[in-house]
């Protein structure tokens, strides 16, 4: 696959279509399984409170994979990502209710890079809050 986006027709302040993702305590516990990854904080409300967190939380790097969707569905090309990386800044914490929370990502081309690269940073919050600090990425453009 390539990107479908070509590097000729993105400016530097091109906005990214922005998208929000929601996460249940379901979505956790797939995650968990999918990644290996079962500390109690990501399942057990009293254990995460015992520990010092308000509530149980999500995964940090199932954050980082939802705020990366933002890019990759841009493109149309997982592939596409060259380089990704943030700075975990606060948790998303997912209530046991039917709403769990939300992560909103939006993101903007900050810079054209050589052969045909661009780098995204990424906004990420979670209930009033940024989650993810330093959220950029390289992608390389058709």
């Amino acid at each position: 696959m390539t990107a479908k986006i070509s590097y000729s027709d993105v400016e530097v302040g091109t906005e990214l279509p922005a998208q929000t993702f929601p996460v249940t305590r379901a979505t956790l516990v797939q995650y968990a399984g999918a990644s290996g990854d079962f500390n109690p904080i990501h399942w057990n409300e009293r254990f995460a409170k015992e520990v010092g967190l308000p509530d149980v939380i999500a995964h940090g790097m199932f954050t980082m994979a939802e705020a990366i969707r933002v890019v990759t569905d841009w493109t149309g090309d997982p592939g596409a990502v060259v380089e990704y990386g943030v700075r975990f800044t606060k948790p998303v914490v997912v209530p046991n209710d039917d709403q769990g929370a939300v992560i909103e990502v939006a993101g903007k081309v900050a810079a054209k890079l050589d052969d045909n690269t661009v780098r995204v940073d990424l906004t990420a919050t979670s209930a009033g809050q940024k989650v993810l600090g330093m959220s950029r990425a390289v992608v390389r453009l058709a």
